[in-house]
């Protein structure tokens, strides 16, 4: 299967709500052992919310081993790249360290009570 995040959710990668659009989309695929390959020709613009939401999250059911085998990405920038990086080895710690996972869940809803 190959998803064109473009022709999904235009040219800027950035909201949690458009990373969930393609998380929807590519998780049946994945976690039924397809291959998926996340296009990214014509994107421009990253954010971390965008790549939480539509793969980090990913990682909570799916071992990152076999994420790597099934999940393709094409056409991303160095800048978009570095980004989806990090958020899949914050992704990785978050959810394989139950303190970790804790620490992060309680500033996260402190941050949230705070607003």
């Amino acid at each position: 299967m190959k998803c064109s995040v473009r022709e999904l959710i235009g040219e800027n990668a950035i909201t949690l709500e458009d990373g969930q659009r393609i998380y929807d989309m590519i998780y049946p695929e994945l976690k039924a052992g397809h291959v998926v390959e996340i296009d990214f020709t014509g994107v421009t613009v990253f954010a971390s919310p965008f790549f939480n939401a539509g793969v980090g999250q990913l990682l909570k059911d799916i071992e990152p081993a076999k994420l790597n085998d099934l999940l393709k990405v094409a056409s991303l920038v160095t800048t978009g790249l570095n980004v989806l990086k990090r958020v899949i080895e914050n992704s990785k710690q978050y959810y394989s360290d139950p303190k970790h996972k804790e620490a992060v869940d309680t500033v996260v809803r402190s941050q949230s009570e705070d607003k």
